[in-house]
């Protein structure tokens, strides 16, 4: 059986992405803040939830211990907007800078860290959620935008230095989310996250080479291709990794 850890698994993208995995018989092991949400979660999809911040290193040598016997799939999904509602850059407190950056890279990057040997050994697989915001410049995005820019740069880097394990970086585009809700965007006229978890599924099963990939129709079952061809599902953009 297949092992794959998710952070950020009580909701949205997470919790949707946990059951299509559940569902097709993965053991999966999910986190969150709220400990009620995630107990909830986790019995609703037979999953193992254990409650906590992924920017607490205690909390995460608790999920490194609790895949400790394999891992196939280290989906890095927990982020946050940072302050809200969302400043320009000139009056983006430093401080509240600093913390988008410790859960949207550094805690990315620790949990990466900690399971890696397992994933070498199991030629498994890392998936960093990451968002247009990484590269286009919408106003009031700084703190987001560029700590997903920051995430993107790291799977990039990661992807070259770790040839036996599959690093994606993957933009699933507007979910009806929280989140979203959050950004003052209208939430409600996105598509439910279960689409762009279907789609991600799709790409797990199907492993393609390490890259960037974009929601272009996440639809069940959907098709991924290069950037520039025309078929619905996960698109690889240009940051792919150069396989010389």
């Amino acid at each position: 059986m297949k092992t794959a850890l998710i952070t950020g698994g009580s909701r949205g993208l997470g919790r949707a992405l946990a059951r299509e995995l559940a569902q097709d018989g993965w053991n999966v092991v999910i986190d969150g803040r709220d400990p009620l949400a995630l107990s909830s979660v986790a019995s609703e999809i037979g999953a193992t939830g254990i409650a906590g911040d992924v920017t607490d290193a205690s909390h995460r040598a608790s999920l490194v211990e609790a895949v400790s016997g394999g891992l196939d799939l280290l989906v890095n999904n927990a982020s946050t907007l940072g302050p809200t509602p969302m400043p320009r850059l000139d009056s983006l407190p430093v401080d509240d800078l600093a913390d988008t950056f410790a859960t949207n890279v550094l805690a990315p990057l620790a949990l990466i860290q900690g399971v890696l040997p397992s994933l070498r050994g199991r030629r498994g697989a890392i998936l960093n959620i990451t968002s247009d915001a990484a590269v286009e410049n919408y106003e009031t995005w700084g703190a987001y935008g560029t700590s997903k820019a920051a995430l993107e740069q790291l799977s990039h880097i990661l992807a070259a230095e770790e040839p036996d394990v599959a690093v994606w970086w993957a933009d699933p585009g507007e979910m009806n989310t929280e989140m979203l809700r959050a950004a003052g965007e209208d939430a409600d006229a996105a598509p439910p996250p279960s689409q762009a978890a279907a789609a991600l599924h799709h790409l797990i099963d199907s492993r393609p080479p390490s890259g960037r990939y974009r929601a272009a129709g996440p639809l069940p079952g959907a098709e991924f291709q290069r950037s520039g061809e025309s078929r619905a599902g996960l698109s690889l953009q240009e940051g792919a990794v150069d396989e010389r």
